[in-house]
């Protein structure tokens, strides 16, 4: 399977609490919900796309909690992202759990990255990370995400847990698909593409740029 990760980003990097005011209030962190007021009918129609290619999910264990508390009372089978979430099964990252009550979940609790990778190793479509930050930034670290689907959001709100925060393992992305939404949000698929090139710009080497300098001051 492959693994996939989406997650509402502001644009200064943000993901903590994007649903609502009192989602993730860790570290003092007082502007949740602030993806809500831009929710629009591409949102939508990409998420459900996307839920239909799920055989499997990802979750650490904050983001199963929310999800728990709300999706199972969603009872619409035919739902877009109820019924993927409710009948199809969860792994869920957690060593603070002791049980995962949610119909077709379990628990990892030990060697995550090991099972992670057996996961991935299992014929299917899609096994899905959905928000669930730090299991996350520990996948990318290993290199066990394939797909990085990531909404920007056009807010910047200066504090907040993000997903690509310093120490992160230097890696470089490909862009594969860039959308706007009518709300302003830019919706970015990024695929990993190895380690971050590095070459030098025009007029940026500046040991050249001394030597031309001194070369121009003995001609004068």
């Amino acid at each position: 399977m492959r693994i996939t990760l989406t997650t509402f980003l502001t644009l200064d990097g943000v993901m903590q609490a994007p649903g609502a005011p009192g989602e993730d209030t860790r570290d003092g962190f007082r502007h949740g919900g602030w993806q809500a007021p831009y929710a629009d009918e591409a949102l939508e129609t990409r998420t459900a796309e996307w839920f239909a290619e799920a055989d499997a999910f990802l979750l650490g264990r904050r983001t199963y909690e929310i999800f728990a508390a709300y999706w199972p009372l969603v009872t619409d089978e035919d739902h877009p992202i109820a019924g993927p979430l409710n009948t199809l099964p969860k792994y869920v990252v957690s060593t603070t759990l002791d049980t995962a009550g949610w119909n077709n979940s379990t628990l990892i609790r030990t060697d995550v990255i090991e099972k992670v990778a057996e996961l991935k190793d299992r014929p299917g479509r899609e096994l899905q990370i959905h928000g669930s930050g730090v299991l996350a930034r520990s996948l990318l670290d290993h290199g066990l995400i394939d797909e990085l689907r990531l909404w920007t959001y056009p807010v910047v709100l200066g504090t907040g847990r993000r997903l690509f925060e310093p120490g992160r393992t230097p890696t470089a992305l490909r862009l594969v698909d860039s959308t706007p939404t009518g709300s302003g949000c830019v919706l970015s698929v990024y695929r990993p593409a190895g380690a971050p090139p590095t070459a030098t710009s025009p007029g940026s080497d500046t040991r050249r740029g001394a030597a031309a300098r001194k070369e121009r001051g003995r001609g004068g």
